[in-house]
């Protein structure tokens, strides 16, 4: 029962949510398109993601100083099928979806810009 509590906690959240149909369209993103898609500070997606991660819905990996996330082999179907019919096309959600696009197609969030030292760019990172 804990493991079920645990994933219901995770998706009672809309920022959560949000991220969960994000990554079901793109597969993985970065920390920073997240960030940049939900608008939110970089500390606050973190502890969102660490939730997620912690239900067992989202799986990480790191490159460098970047953080990639993706749903998890062992996300519910049952769950992934009820948020496609019944979230999906929320307004917010549909607006994330355009912002997101425009974050992939400008190639680089405004959280990933590389500094004058000279960080690899968002094209780099890409190219895994």
């Amino acid at each position: 029962m804990e493991h079920t509590l645990n994933i219901l906690k995770a998706a009672s959240d809309g920022s959560r949510l949000r991220v969960i149909l994000a990554l079901t369209e793109h597969g993985e993103l970065c920390v920073c398109e997240i960030t940049e898609m939900l608008s939110l500070a970089t500390a606050t997606v973190s502890r969102h993601m660490s939730v997620l991660q912690r239900a067992g819905l989202v799986r990480s990996r790191k490159r460098g100083r970047w953080v990639y996330y993706g749903l998890s082999e062992e996300f519910p179907d049952l769950l992934l099928e009820w948020l496609k019919k019944n979230v999906a096309n929320d307004s917010e959600v549909l607006k994330d979806r355009e912002r997101l696009l425009g974050i992939i197609a400008g190639g680089e969030a405004d959280s990933c810009k590389p500094s004058a030292r000279g960080r690899e760019s968002m094209q780099d990172r890409r190219q895994i």
